[in-house]
């Protein structure tokens, strides 16, 4: 049971990044549409459960330490080469975010400049990329359970200080611009884009885990509880619309008014949320080209996060606004793959070996 947890956790961890933990990500996807994004929450439950259980078993029953053995198998010679450059330009694009997201909340909360964060953010990823794979699922599996105490947390207070109904509130929430066109696809897109970002390290923490069940409960798991993160924030914050719609971080917005000190330790859940997701996507990405704890590694792994590091000078918000909606699109590639993963198993096991050809002799 506990090694269930630990994978849940990690893999919460993994696909609960800065968006959604200072809130702006529900607030576009979800809560923008009002009653409707409930309902949303409930496609997106039911997508995250079914993917990361997915990911999770295929994982474990191929052992593998990289994406790139399993995006093949399940998705062919052709589509697979396109699934696998998603994941590869998901891996660093979100890596780079993440270590700008360090900058951002650093100038913001603290006052420091942006860079002292980018660096603090690059260093700590740096430790974490040389680590064996089951140190940094545990690592980034102890940080999650801090995020749902801030979660819960904000959702009681929203709930018992809200001073409207929910249909006073859905007026305003609804007019919360949102650039996706309707609620049914924005819960796609956003669960397209969130596997895309934590695939290729849930198929490596997967392969880390031997029993099939185990890895397949943890996904499982994992990708509900994320669900159930997203209703828990949406209702927390569609209950407080009318206070927190102006602001980039409205979590933070609602905390705050618990109390500026609890705030203030929402800042460092959240930077640790931003490492948890920004070190599982170099550790993936370097996973993909070059074997794990080996000098080849380490030293790809410090020009990677040095390239990286330099990428994030464009910008928190920039980066944001280019990687996050394009991914989405492009990560239906794998989210289609996985759904049709287990059709394709069963028909790859049921196919008979093929007995080599006798060679003629002259």
């Amino acid at each position: 049971m506990w090694n269930i947890l630990k994978i849940a956790s990690a893999f919460i961890g993994i696909i609960v990044g800065a968006g959604f933990a200072s809130g702006q990500e529900v607030l576009q996807y979800f809560t923008s549409f009002g009653y409707l994004g409930t309902a949303a929450a409930v496609v997106a439950t039911a997508l995250f459960a079914y993917l990361g259980m997915m990911l999770t078993l295929l994982g474990s029953r191929t052992g593998t330490r990289s994406h790139k053995t399993v995006v093949y198998q399940i998705s062919g010679r052709y589509i697979g080469v396109i699934v696998d450059y998603v994941i590869i330009f998901t891996l660093f694009g979100v890596g780079v975010v993440m270590i700008a997201g360090a900058g951002s909340l650093v100038n913001q909360q603290f006052g420091l400049d942006a860079y002292i964060g980018s660096v603090l953010m690059t260093l700590l990823m740096g430790a974490t990329v040389l680590m064996n794979v089951q140190r940094v699922v545990a690592l980034i599996g102890s940080i999650t359970p801090f995020l749902v105490l801030a979660l819960v947390l904000s959702c009681i207070y929203s709930l018992a200080t809200m001073d409207r109904t929910f249909a006073e509130l859905a007026p305003i929430a609804e007019s919360v611009e949102s650039t996706l066109p309707h609620w049914l696809v924005s819960a796609v897109n956003y669960v397209s884009f969130n596997i895309a970002v934590g695939a290729a390290m849930s198929l490596v923490m997967g392969g880390a885990e031997k029993n099939e069940n185990i890895a397949k409960w943890g996904g499982l798991l994992g990708g509900a509880g994320v669900g159930v993160l997203i209703m828990i924030s949406h209702l927390a914050m569609f209950s407080q619309i009318d206070n927190i719609a102006g602001y980039a971080l409205p979590l933070l917005k609602i905390i705050d008014g618990i109390s500026p000190w609890l705030a203030k330790g929402m800042a460092f859940v959240l930077f640790g949320m931003i490492f948890s997701t920004g070190a599982s996507m170099f550790y993936a990405f370097v996973a993909r080209f070059v074997e794990m704890r080996t000098p080849a590694a380490n030293r790809f792994a410090l020009i990677t996060l040095a390239v990286g590091f330099v990428a994030s000078f464009a910008g928190f918000t920039q980066l944001v606004a280019f990687f996050y909606p394009l991914i989405g699109y492009l990560g239906l590639f794998l989210v289609g793959a996985l759904i049709y993963a287990p059709f394709k198993l069963k028909r790859d096991a049921r196919q008979p070996v093929r007995a080599p050809a006798a060679r003629g002799t002259d």
